[in-house]
């Protein structure tokens, strides 16, 4: 395993739909141990393929949040959503491709997604609260979306503008 850098806003790979997961190889398995690690390393609770460069359609997620919760980690290889309910909750998203930054974004409180292992078998799960924010805001990322697209396009320009100043400091 190994860390792997995050793609930081703008860059237009994270803007790009990820191709489905074709082969279920030693390769795949590989890079969603390499995104568990980057994802817990920055700390965050989820990370999708296309924030490290890889146009395919896998994300990894764990929204266990205490110390004393035992770590939950999900790969989610072709996932969809199959149902959505129609309550919606609002949560103050982050994202790792957008450092320090967050704002309210609301979304179904509830979404039943069906998606392959790591071995390519079928998979569903209902997802609730805070996982199933988490779920559609990485599939977002799957579909090219960012979390900031919900918003204004003033604030969505100075968030990006911020993005610009900070990828300007590490270079």
């Amino acid at each position: 395993m190994s860390l792997r850098p995050i793609l930081i806003h703008p860059d237009p790979r994270l803007k790009k739909k990820a191709e489905p997961v074709t082969a279920f190889t030693p390769q795949l398995r590989a890079l969603a141990d390499d995104m568990l690690e980057t994802m817990y390393d920055a700390p965050g609770i989820g990370l999708a393929a296309p924030q490290v460069g890889v146009l395919k359609r896998i994300f990894v997620m764990d929204c266990s949040k205490t110390d004393e919760e035992e770590p939950q980690p999900m790969i989610l290889v072709n996932p969809e959503i199959t149902w959505s309910s129609e309550k919606v909750s609002t949560y103050e998203e982050g994202c790792l491709s957008i450092p320090d930054s967050y704002a309210d974004v609301s979304r179904p409180s509830e979404v039943k997604m069906r998606w392959q292992d790591l071995d390519g078998g079928a998979q569903e799960t209902h997802f609730t609260d805070l996982w199933a924010t988490c779920a559609q805001h990485e599939l977002d990322h799957l579909d090219g979306k960012l979390f900031i697209d919900y918003l204004g396009a003033v604030k969505r320009a100075m968030i990006t503008q911020k993005m610009k100043k900070l990828k300007k400091a590490r270079a």
